[in-house]
């Protein structure tokens, strides 16, 4: 008989974690072992299985947790058993289709033979996937570094460490080599990565700091929606930081610190707290959830909305641990534009409002 040997195909539904704490892994490859299979260590049962993996790879993959005998993380030097269900878990889905390099600017912050940092705008998807095919980051960074042999945007031990929504702008990182993408997957895993971002958000926040703690999964009510869960036992731990920074009357800007790295976290956890992001439409702030229901305050507010209109969150600023050179590296990002005037407009509205 012989190994059944599976591909599995891209999916958005969060695969179960490694442990706590761990990024979101998407499931790439299935072995059921044969039943006559004699013991083998599985990095080098998988190398013979797996197209275009060196071993070296496998054991990285192994290292960081991301290969899986029976739904339980395993050493490169554990031995295969007959009817073993032998998984790999990467940190993002499988790209349905090759990656095609795609001239998109790309605002490069920084660059080494490792890594390479950028600062994303807001409406640019970062990877392929339920309809965008094309048009994202990662087609950019393909185009960016297509001149440079040892980096294949197919190769998931390469590129992407993490993640931000379309929305969102702000800083990313992306690996250039597998032993960077192994080195900064654990920084995250271990929640040594230094990333605080800026919110405006709904109403004004009374507490000049706070921590927020909530499981987070899948809104069952809305597929396309991440909430808080009542039972921890049934989310992913979540931990968002916040300091305020300014009130402006009837919203706050706000410095949010991650612990955890979750599907839409800042926009879960402060929607949870009562201060939805502004022109979060996913969760309701494209609604004036806040002020008064005069018709000058509502054409002020839709002309804010047309000024930013996304919800108000900007990856401001990111730090890690050089993968290479063990150097602590520290990157800024300005507010954009549409942010900047944003905050602008509120703040002139307080001060008119104020003088009246």
């Amino acid at each position: 008989m012989k190994d059944e040997f599976d591909e599995i195909d891209d999916t958005l539904d969060d695969i179960e974690p490694v442990n706590d704490g761990s990024p979101e892994l998407y499931e790439h490859f299935r072995v059921v072992v044969d039943k006559g299979q004699t013991p083998v260590r599985v990095d080098k049962y998988l190398f013979e299985r797996l197209v275009h993996s060196s071993r070296n790879r496998i054991q990285n993959a192994a290292d960081a947790g991301f290969v899986m005998v029976n739904g339980k993380p395993v050493k490169s030097s554990y031995k295969v058993r007959p009817q073993d269900v032998i998984t790999v878990m990467l940190d993002r889905p499988r790209y349905e289709n090759d990656i095609i390099p795609e001239d998109i600017p790309l605002d490069v912050v920084y660059e080494d033979s490792e890594l390479m940092v950028v600062n994303k705008p807001a409406g640019l998807v970062v990877h392929p996937g339920c309809g965008n095919y094309n048009g994202t980051l990662v087609n950019a960074i393909a185009w960016h570094l297509k001149d440079n042999p040892k980096y294949d945007p197919n190769d998931p031990q390469v590129g992407l460490v993490h993640r931000i929504d379309k929305d969102t702008s702000g800083l990313l990182v992306i690996a250039k080599t597998p032993n960077a993408k192994t080195s900064l997957g654990l920084q995250f895993f271990n929640k040594t990565t230094k990333r605080r971002y800026r919110a405006l958000v709904w109403g004004i926040v009374d507490q000049d700091e706070g921590t927020i703690v909530g499981s987070i999964a899948r809104n069952p009510k809305d597929r396309m929606q991440m909430a808080v869960m009542s039972d921890p036992t049934l989310g992913k731990h979540a931990v968002t930081h916040y300091r305020v920074l300014e009130r402006l009357g009837y919203v706050t800007l706000v410095e949010c610190i991650l612990e955890t790295g979750r599907t839409h976290q800042i926009r879960v956890h402060m929607k949870h707290i009562g201060h939805t992001l502004f022109n979060d439409e996913r969760y309701g702030g494209s609604d004036i959830l806040k002020g008064t229901h005069f018709s000058k305050y509502k054409q002020f507010v839709n002309n804010c909305f047309e000024t930013c209109p996304r919800q108000a969150l900007h990856a401001m600023t990111l730090g890690f641990v050089h993968p290479k050179t063990g150097e602590e590296m520290y990157f800024t990002s300005e507010l954009p534009q549409d942010m900047t005037e944003l905050i602008d407009k509120w703040r002139n509205y307080i001060s008119n409002r104020d003088q009246l």
